[in-house]
């Protein structure tokens, strides 16, 4: 399966390790490598996430207070949002038709 990221929610994922990197030493690596396996759960079991708005999911960042919002298709899963949970719910909805 394909993994395409929105621009938006690639920026998101860049914003968050640089944050993170200069917050403390090792912790954008790890917040990168949890955000990876968010994913790969994701590409092994699309439909494992909990449904959202507009036929997307989300899955958790395991030990960060994210989510990551996608959409899965046949062959492919479109990273909509790498979302905060402080941020306001569903953000990231006009990001999708």
């Amino acid at each position: 399966m394909k993994l395409r990221f929105l621009p938006a929610a690639e920026a998101e994922l860049l914003k968050e390790v640089a944050y993170y990197s200069e917050a403390r030493a090792g912790t954008g690596l790890q917040f990168q490598a949890a955000v990876r396996a968010a994913l790969d759960r994701a590409l092994n079991h699309p439909l494992g996430g909990a449904p959202s708005f507009k036929s997307a999911r989300s899955i958790l960042v395991r030990g960060f207070p994210f989510s990551v919002v996608y959409r899965a298709s046949p062959g492919e899963l479109l990273v909509i949002a790498i979302a905060p949970h402080r941020k306001r719910p569903h953000y990231w909805a006009s990001r999708i038709e």
